[in-house]
């Protein structure tokens, strides 16, 4: 069995036309999905990219070992999906960003690797000018290049280049691709196919009972001063962006169906978290937030023998894919985690419907320097300028929160800043009305509160696999080397 994992960087699940979004075209992955099994319910463990990849690729949630920010990727003695496979045979080769792998840690997991040195051309340019009130609604004028010329694109094409290689043993490709990543641009005619005028009505910003940050940044990115109409053009290239990918997609699962390789490969699609896109007034995405439109993402996966146009309702990890990788490929982990096989629910069953999914986000307010060890604030015409600032200003508003979900509900702690929320899913989907504090909500929060401690309890850490030796030199040459006459010691009849 091979397999093809395709990671498009900040995709919600609910802007996919296979997921119900009216506008947006996705044939590929409709097809995909007809094909395989979609996941309604996927939910990331951490918004943010790096500790995202490094829970999806390991099966463990970010506390488990510190990964809880980009500056803390995953270590050469941690256990990896991609290392797992190569020590069992695999040949693994991976074009596009790095969020995942200290550089130390690639030489035990991959054997082909190019980033292709790009997050966006050069030549992109913002669509307002410095100190306008939309410069930081990261609205960018279009790609000046084409398709052909973008960076995901040679990226793609390098992955169909490996397809078309002669292979004596199985392999994983993986192609972590950059769109549809803010800032919003596109090469047309993507970064103009949808009208800004047909988007469907956002989520209102200004919300009661919202944590501080969802206003602190509304604020700070200027979108109080912009009209709706900025945040619809956003939402409206943000979807180009999607049907960019999706055509990518397609290029991959024709070489698939030219070279023969259908019949043996898994193609698993899956970002690594969601992005605003205009709602609640916002953009981007901030760690410590949790909104479904964060945390929600596609996970379609196509396998050899799988039953077709399978939809899975109930809640799953993104993580899983982790275990069910492995399982697929008859490999054992090299390290214990947390995460589920799927692959029952690829041949047809359904999956748990008592399960809740977990996701974190934030930074403790005693590890200053886990805000992505940002040293100084760069240029005020830097995109990233005012989100660096309020960090820094305000580091409370990037505190820690853990959050669980189920069905029904969504319960966020932040203990640091109490700042929490409960919401009632099947009453409010779009996470309106913050209802924590709601006597009527007093039984329900009191057990999604202690299902999150039995959470953190049984996942707080890891017992590697790995026994490390207990040997001791000989007392004599212990003492020798402390330079402490044994005669002086009070233990050394004791020692003999």
């Amino acid at each position: 069995m091979n397999f093809i994992i395709i990671n498009p960087d900040q995709w919600r699940a609910d802007y996919a036309g296979c997921y119900g979004h009216p506008l947006v075209q996705t044939p590929n992955l409709d097809r995909l999905a007809a094909e395989g099994t979609r996941f309604h319910q996927c939910h990331v463990q951490h918004t943010v990219c790096g500790p995202s990849r490094c829970s999806f690729m390991t099966g463990w949630y970010p506390h488990v070992r510190g990964h809880r920010n980009l500056t803390h990727l995953l270590q050469p003695e941690e256990p990896n999906l991609l290392k797992s496979l190569k020590q069992a045979g695999y040949e693994i080769a991976w074009f596009g960003k790095n969020d995942l792998l200290a550089r130390e840690a690639f030489a035990d997991s991959v054997d082909y690797f190019d980033d292709f040195e790009g997050f966006l051309a050069p030549d992109v340019e913002n669509a307002f000018s410095f100190g306008d009130p939309g410069y930081y609604s990261f609205l960018y004028q279009p790609t000046p290049r084409s398709i052909e010329e973008h960076v995901d694109t040679l990226k793609v094409n390098a992955g169909i280049e490996f397809l078309q290689r002669p292979h004596d043993k199985p392999f994983c490709l993986y192609l972590p691709l950059v769109v549809p990543h803010c800032p919003f641009t596109a090469p047309q005619p993507y970064h103009d196919q949808y009208d800004p005028n047909a988007i469907p009505p956002l989520r209102p910003a200004g919300l009661a009972g919202k944590p501080a940050f969802y206003q602190q940044l509304h604020e700070r990115y200027g979108l109080d001063e912009v009209p709706e109409s900025v945040l619809k053009k956003a939402n409206a290239v943000y979807l180009g962006t999607i049907t960019m990918i999706d055509e990518l997609i397609g290029r991959l699962l024709q070489t698939l169906d030219e070279t023969g390789l259908t019949e043996n490969t898994t193609v698993l699609v899956h970002s690594d978290h969601g992005e605003w896109a205009g709602d609640y007034g916002l953009v981007e995405k901030w760690s410590p937030g949790l909104d479904d439109c964060l945390t929600r993402v596609p996970l379609v996966i196509r396998t050899p023998g799988g039953k077709p146009n399978h939809v899975v309702n109930e809640p799953v990890e993104l993580f899983d894919q982790m275990a069910t990788i492995l399982d697929l490929a008859g490999v054992q982990p090299d390290g214990p985690h947390f995460a589920r096989s799927l692959a029952p629910q690829l041949r047809g069953e359904a999956g748990d419907p008592d399960r809740a999914v977990f996701a974190e986000g934030g930074i403790g307010l005693h590890e200053p320097h886990g805000l992505e060890s940002y040293q100084g604030l760069p240029d005020p015409r830097e995109i990233y300028y005012q989100k660096l600032k309020l960090q820094a200003d305000a580091p409370e508003t990037n505190a820690r929160a853990v959050m669980i979900r189920t069905t029904t509900h969504k319960l966020i702690l932040r203990p640091e800043t109490s700042e929490h929320e409960l919401y009632h899913l099947t009453e409010d989907p779009q996470e309106l009305r913050n209802r924590y504090h709601d006597p009527e909500m007093n039984a329900t929060r009191t057990t999604l509160r202690e299902r999150l401690l039995d959470w953190m309890i049984t996942t707080s850490d890891i017992t590697p696999y790995k026994r490390d030796s207990r040997g001791m030199p000989p007392w004599s040459q212990y003492w020798r080397r402390l330079q402490i006459p044994m005669s002086q010691t009070p233990h050394t009849t004791h020692l003999k």
